[in-house]
């Protein structure tokens, strides 16, 4: 059977929005750690297949395929094509699991996959207010999108995660608890280096700059993001800047350029769901995964789901029967923050990186989407 390799994976580190990398051009954000995994390899940039980075709100300083103007203002090779993924959340993730199948399929041999985002640039949903520009009010309304089910109710991340807390009976001293434990742990991890294998600095960044010393009192004192909500900015992933990339190559690349592959990607599929909650998709995505994959959950040594609202990964958990002490070990996005186009890539690569280091054999992954879609993707360790 055709394998694809993980050879290697780094990422910038993750930037607050209007912080450390506020001031870095989306394409420069994507190109220094581009431009670092081919100078680690020694490889000739033109020997290349493709280039695939996920990134959502494609306008502005992020429009006009960012993959491929990335990898030329990296000032690799032009023969190289690049190609631009957006599956929300997980457009990352997705342009590794595509870097993935192609490689598999032979069709390629050495491809470069991640994600990029500057959401310092472009505000989260920005893209859809702009559709007003164009003579509409919102990417759904008009369409025969409504005509199936959703009548008129209103499509929002926000009202998603309030609809998973009210489903599988969440209170809010859950969510904040949830919280402060994925700060405690991103800490620990900064504490002890267990990023600093991974992270690339750039513009005089080193290190992550969500993680803080949690306060449950004020956490406790917030207002609700949504009237009569449960779920607070503290409970919610924050907007953040940063890039991720993996160097996927196949058996026949391993063996030309002397690679030493670090894992391989067991599975990668991606599943739907209720668009309207939208944010519940991960937990028929793992069971379908694992059903394909002829696995358990309790196979995983470590488990990596997006913490994009403290409701989305309790409700896995309650669905799923996961052992927590497996699950975003070095804390998740409410602490690390949420490059959203980026971070399927950066899950991945604190995944494989915590495996190694732990020496550990498999992970998984998963994440939610807009749309209420979800990506899995087991990989093992080597």
């Amino acid at each position: 059977m055709a394998e694809a390799y993980i050879i290697d994976a780094l990422r910038t580190p993750v930037g607050r929005r209007g912080r450390g990398l506020a001031g870095v051009h989306p394409l420069d954000l994507a190109a220094a750690p581009l431009a670092q995994l081919v100078d680690r390899q020694g490889i000739e940039s033109s020997a290349y297949d493709e280039v695939i980075l996920g990134c959502i709100d494609q306008i502005g300083p992020q429009a006009m395929d960012i993959a491929r103007n990335a990898w030329l203002a990296a000032g690799l090779s032009e023969a190289v094509p690049g190609t631009t993924v957006e599956r929300q959340c997980g457009s990352g993730q997705q342009a590794v699991s595509y870097a993935a199948q192609a490689v598999k399929s032979g069709s390629r041999q050495l491809v470069i996959a991640g994600g990029v985002q500057s959401m310092s640039s472009i505000p989260l949903t920005f893209a859809n207010q702009a559709a007003e520009r164009f003579g509409f009010p919102d990417p759904f309304v008009g369409s025969g999108f409504w005509a199936r089910r959703y009548g008129s109710e209103s499509i929002s991340q926000f009202r998603g995660a309030e609809m998973m807390a009210q489903k599988w009976n969440l209170c809010r001293d859950e969510l904040e608890d949830f919280a402060v434990a994925s700060h405690e742990k991103a800490l620990v991890a900064q504490q002890q280096g267990r990023f600093d294998r991974e992270i690339f600095p750039l513009a005089g960044l080193s290190a992550d700059e969500g993680p803080r010393q949690p306060d449950l009192s004020k956490m406790r004192s917030l207002p609700a993001i949504t009237a009569g909500g449960l779920h607070t900015a503290a409970t919610a992933s924050q907007m953040s800047d940063g890039a991720a990339m993996l160097l996927i190559a196949s058996r026949q690349a391993v063996n030309r350029y002397g690679l030493r592959p670090r894992a391989r990607i067991h599975h990668a599929s991606a599943r739907g769901d209720d668009p309207v909650m939208m944010l519940s998709a991960p937990i028929a995505a793992t069971r379908h995964a694992l059903q394909q994959a002829g696995m358990s959950l309790n196979e995983m040594d470590l488990i990596e789901i997006n913490e994009a609202f403290a409701a989305v990964v309790l409700a896995w958990q309650k669905e799923t029967g996961a052992d927590m002490k497996k699950v975003n070990v070095n804390g998740g996005a409410i602490a690390m923050g949420h490059p959203i186009g980026a971070t399927g890539a950066r899950l991945m690569t604190t995944m494989l990186h915590e495996l190694e280091r732990t020496g550990a054999r498999w992970g998984l992954q998963t994440m939610c989407e807009g749309g209420g879609q979800a990506n899995v993707t087991i990989i093992e360790c080597l």
